[in-house]
């Protein structure tokens, strides 16, 4: 005895042919439908057990009776409210809450209700009797006072159930909505910060270009060559929502070899990326801000220049990326975190990922000195063993 409202949205499915739903959102609504019908059948089980205390009427047939008739109240209630909810939205705009609703509202659900118990109980009975052997009171049998007692305990029932699933489904209706709006102001915020992020790349580049414009016009040549192509493909990737862990090594290495034009000898670089990791999905532009921080902090002050290494690994459950530089060394205001690319970082991981991933950034403790920043991030569910 069930009519919950199904007010989970899933748009455009509601509108579209029955054929043409995605199969496993088909196979939700039925698994939903059997869940009800097992329900109605246990809330039948509980009022037959109040009935044989009650009555201390015969334990089995009471049960039979009882669960025939909710089971069937069930269906013809169920069975009626989604054509129903249809037929009232049915000029509503596709996508819209009320096209994909399957609650017609309490003025139609009322109707439904009061059908659904009538032809449930006069059917389930009929089922119970040809179970049982054993003919219980009907709405056509007995006196005037037994069929108003017999409708009223068929409909309080049903009512009282409807409007319990439909409570449920509807908190569960606003639950699924706050959820799609939290995730939509994530995504909004993680877009926000890749807006910044691409300027802010872009504007270091340049400055370098600058200072080699005055100092090496040839060599200012063809670095600007080498950033045009390098931003046509870092842009490009930065308009996905990941890519490649190779492609991310990949721009890494291009952006490099466009400051060893200007560095020269002072910038050398290594890569490690083992095969099995190459194409784990990255967000796009995750570690460019931690390579530039490197050049910027630790690098470039340093007169001899140095080494980045770029390094990803497996930990376990975890996928593990770092960065290292043998530059100069963490400052006060470096290793605060303040600045604006390792607050970028720090934003995108918690927006995309929570508390389950990091940014640390701590000095080296070998001969070499420098920088190590390193990132830790859930692998996905499908690389978890």
């Amino acid at each position: 005895m069930n009519a919950g409202p199904g007010s989970v949205r899933i748009p455009n499915m509601s509108a579209a042919p029955f054929g043409l739903i995605d199969p496993e959102v088909r196979a939700e609504r039925r698994g939903r439908f059997w869940m009800r019908g097992l329900r109605s059948a246990g809330y039948g089980a509980l009022i037959g057990l109040l009935i044989t205390g009650l009555t201390g009427q015969t334990f089995w047939i009471t049960m039979v009776h009882s669960m025939c008739i909710a089971v069937l109240c069930w269906f013809f209630i169920d069975l009626g409210r989604v054509p129903a909810a249809r037929w009232k939205h049915r000029h509503a705009t596709a996508g819209s809450p009320e096209a994909d609703s399957n609650w017609p509202g309490w003025p139609l659900m009322l109707v439904i209700v009061v059908v659904g118990s009538l032809l449930g109980f006069t059917l389930g009975g009929m089922l119970a009797e040809w179970l049982t052997g054993y003919s219980a009171p009907g709405y056509l049998r007995g006196s005037l006072r037994q069929t108003v007692a017999l409708v009223l305990s068929s409909l309080v029932p049903a009512l009282i159930i409807t409007y319990w699933f439909y409570s449920r489904e509807a908190i569960a209706g606003h639950e699924a909505a706050a959820q799609v709006a939290q995730r939509q102001a994530a995504e909004n915020q993680l877009k926000l910060l890749e807006s910044q992020l691409e300027p802010h790349m872009l504007f270091n580049t340049l400055a370098n270009l600058r200072v080699l414009i005055g100092i090496d016009p040839p060599r200012a040549q063809a670095m600007l060559d080498q950033l045009i192509a390098f931003l046509r493909a870092t842009l490009n990737a930065s308009r996905s929502a990941s890519h490649p862990l190779d492609a991310e090594f990949a721009r890494l290495r291009d952006y490099l070899a466009l400051m060893e034009l200007r560095m020269g000898e002072r910038l050398q670089s290594r890569f490690e990326l083992p095969d099995e990791l190459a194409g784990l999905p990255l967000p796009p532009l995750l570690l460019q801000p931690l390579v530039e921080n490197s050049i910027k902090h630790g690098l470039e002050p340093k007169v001899d220049g140095g080494r980045i290494e770029v390094r990803a690994a497996r930990d376990a459950d975890e996928l593990v990326l770092q960065v290292r530089d043998t530059g100069v060394g963490l400052s006060d205001s470096a290793s605060d975190g303040t600045r604006f690319g390792l607050t970028q970082v720090r934003e995108r991981l918690a927006t995309l990922y929570g508390a389950r991933a990091s940014l640390s950034l701590v000095p080296c403790g070998d001969a070499e000195g420098g920088t190590l920043a390193t990132i830790r991030l859930p692998l996905p569910a499908a690389t978890v063993e």
